[in-house]
């Protein structure tokens, strides 16, 4: 493989967006389970993400997809898969 095929792995996330005061940012909640390794109770484990959005088209609510890129900013690392408009 040369340099140009290499593929990137992007990580990827789902959540819902809890957040949208800023201009083309949103605060997206992401939440996973997880089992605790002595008691193996489930709970619940949430991380909330500053993602880029563009095209400001995500409101409180609603579900994103999201991916890793470029830092947009001190704090934005993400962006949004654009919106699936039915």
């Amino acid at each position: 493989m040369t340099t140009k095929e290499q593929k990137v792995l992007q990580r990827k996330f789902n959540g819902v967006v809890v957040s949208k005061k800023s201009d083309k940012t949103i605060v997206v909640s992401v939440d996973r389970t997880v089992v605790h390794s002595k008691y193996k109770k489930r709970y619940v484990q949430s991380r909330k993400y500053q993602v880029h959005d563009e095209y400001n088209e995500y409101a409180e609510g609603d579900k994103a997809t999201f991916v890793e890129c470029r830092p947009y900013s001190k704090t934005k690392r993400w962006r949004v898969l654009r919106k699936k408009t039915a």
